[in-house]
């Protein structure tokens, strides 16, 4: 059967997140004690004991979800021999996207906890709180009708489809007064809307001076060769040379995460018929039962569910 291993994006961390796997295997607290030393703080202890509000904030919670993902994927591999090369793909949702190349080996942990840190800080310093929103379209809504009312709020400001979930879950980002627009647009349309408490305008042109604090970042970081192939967000197709990964994650700053088309993407063209969520949470399980109903979606973040996982592949 077909492996892709997928990893969280921003909104699946909560306290406490990785410390089983933490207490119960060496291999995952040396992936903990890897990210402090590269950033020279106790990450791990926000991970484990919050305050959710410090977690939350998003220069945080994209090193801290990655450090999650890894060190799931590092007990995978190294207490249960099951390694990412079992998988024909790996991807991951937004931030996600650092945790798949890092399990791939075109990172190094170290460096992709870096590069988040500089990515969260830069996209929160990118618009003065207040400027820009985000809302999810939600219900009978397709990445088409999301762009309908995407391009009726932008008379009032910048506002851009940011996520393309699934059908039923398509996020739209840009300057307030753009957001709100929408959101009278899709009232309009039948459409419910509801808007997110984010902090910034997230995958909108608005981010163009995080988009070039990344360029300058991942100018400076060695891109190895990897395997498997990673399902891009900007392309929602593989890439295999590390010569395309700095332009892609670049792109992705500004860019549309195309997570439907990529699920859609290796559940068709790629043969995918196995999704494992790797990592905090359960929320790409649920998009990837929308994206690809034949196929099958496990989370794994539990001792036991990895164990499982392995001995099944």
């Amino acid at each position: 059967m077909t492996i892709a291993f997928i990893f969280p994006g921003q909104g699946s961390q909560t306290p406490g997140m990785g410390k089983n796997l933490h207490d119960a295997f060496a291999a995952a607290r040396e992936v903990f004690q890897e990210v402090d030393e590269a950033l020279g703080e106790k990450l791990s202890r926000l991970i484990f004991e919050g305050p959710a509000d410090d977690l939350t904030l998003t220069a945080n919670a994209q090193p801290a979800l990655m450090t999650v993902s890894l060190a799931a994927m590092r007990v995978l591999e190294r207490e249960f021999g099951a390694p990412v090369a079992k998988a024909a793909y790996v991807a991951g949702h937004s931030l996600g996207e650092y945790s798949a190349l890092a399990a791939a080996g075109a990172l190094t942990i170290s460096d992709a906890a870096r590069l988040l840190r500089t990515r969260g800080n830069a996209m929160q310093a990118a618009v003065p709180v207040g400027e820009g929103a985000m809302a999810a379209l939600i219900g009978k809504v397709d990445v088409k009708l999301a762009e309908e009312i995407a391009e009726a709020g932008s008379s009032a400001g910048v506002v851009v489809v940011a996520n393309d979930n699934n059908v039923g879950n398509v996020v739209i980002s840009g300057s307030k007064a753009g957001v709100d627009a929408a959101l009278a647009a899709a009232k309009e349309r039948g459409a419910r809307a509801i808007p997110l408490n984010v902090s910034a305008p997230f995958h909108s042109p608005l981010m163009q001076p995080a988009a070039a604090a990344m360029a300058e970042a991942l100018a400076d970081t060695q891109i190895s060769p990897f395997n498997p192939a990673v399902v891009a967000n900007v392309t929602a197709q593989p890439v295999h040379e590390p010569a395309l990964v700095r332009k892609l994650l670049i792109e992705q700053v500004t860019g549309r995460v195309r997570w439907r088309e990529s699920i859609e993407w290796m559940a068709t063209g790629g043969g995918v018929a196995r999704f494992a969520e790797v990592g905090a949470g359960k929320q790409l399980s649920g998009m990837v039962k929308r994206n690809a109903p034949d196929a099958e979606a496990v989370a794994l973040n539990e001792p036991a569910d990895l164990e499982a996982f392995a001995k099944s592949v």
